[in-house]
């Protein structure tokens, strides 16, 4: 699972040939949760409210990068890293 940023202890990643809807996979700690793209909605999985805060926060920032590590993801293709969140 091809890592694209880490930022306050929070892990971004994807999964090739994941299953839609649209999403990448954001950990902290012991918890992970599936994060839709277009909306920063959780799919599936939990994120304490300040970590999932921060997630938005930043998904917000590089709406236009996720949408292209999404596409490169499902054609298993290599995934270029995203700026953290500062």
């Amino acid at each position: 699972m091809p890592e694209v940023s880490r930022f306050y202890g929070i892990v971004i990643r994807f999964y090739y040939r994941d299953h839609p809807p649209t999403h990448f996979h954001a950990i902290y700690g012991e918890h992970e949760a599936l994060v839709e793209i277009e909306t920063g909605r959780i799919h599936e999985g939990f994120l304490p409210p300040k970590a999932l805060a921060l997630v938005n926060e930043w998904r917000a920032l590089h709406l236009e990068e996720l949408r292209e590590a999404w596409q490169l993801s499902r054609n298993e293709s290599p995934l270029k890293p995203i700026n953290p969140l500062e």
